[in-house]
């Protein structure tokens, strides 16, 4: 509630309110009694003293907090587990790029050259597919645009969906909730922009990347 809230009850009985980094619309997500953990504040001084990183949905944990997927692209490209983006020795993170964007990784090779991946945290479960996004995201569409347009100037992008759930089988795009990024997907694709989707292995102690998905887009 109030869009980053979560009330939660520790083993022992208090409840707490801890923060949910989920700007999406965390569909299927938010049902009263559903299991969670929390990360405890590294800050003591932070007014919410806990972190929302998993929901027990029944049938897998699914990662809600979307700073990890960049930390799990980052892990993977560089010990070499996506083989579709090996061979880039340096990775770059936050990189400023196109208009007013800042690319999540820029990856170089050996001869100089790029790679712009965007990375997207995907939560949303519909049938046995994952999807994204879960609600309107201009932003999203905006990004597709920029990778185009890197594509246009000579470079490879990708966009790179982390999908921090282990009981989807394919990925495919929310077409029903937002037709316009749907559309723009389609467009980045035709034009050049690769599309890579991966499921995650979620455990009480460890996420990790797992294995790709096949696209049903």
């Amino acid at each position: 509630y109030k869009r980053f809230l979560v009330d939660a009850t520790l083993p022992d009985g208090t409840l707490v309110t801890a923060h949910c980094p989920n700007t999406g619309s965390m569909m299927g997500l938010t049902e009263p009694g559903f299991g969670v953990y929390l990360s405890p504040a590294a800050d003591p001084n932070r007014k919410l003293k806990y972190t929302t990183e998993m929901i027990d949905v029944g049938t897998s944990l699914v990662g809600v907090n979307t700073s990890r997927p960049n930390q799990l692209a980052e892990l993977a490209v560089k010990a070499g587990k996506i083989p579709e983006l090996a061979g880039y020795p340096r990775v770059e993170r936050e990189r400023k790029y196109g208009t007013n964007s800042r690319i999540d990784l820029l990856l170089h090779d050996a001869d100089g050259k790029q790679c712009f991946v965007e990375v997207k945290n995907v939560t949303l479960r519909q049938g046995d597919q994952a999807q994204f996004p879960d609600a309107v995201t201009s932003r999203g569409a905006k990004h597709l645009d920029e990778l185009s347009a890197q594509v246009a100037q000579g470079h490879r992008a990708a966009m790179l969906y982390i999908v921090q759930r282990t009981d989807c089988r394919a990925f495919n795009v929310a077409a029903h909730i937002d037709p316009t990024y749907a559309a723009g997907l389609h467009a980045a694709m035709a034009k050049g922009v690769e599309v890579y989707a991966y499921s995650c292995r979620l455990t009480p102690n460890e996420i990790a990347l797992d294995m790709p998905l096949p696209l049903e887009i």
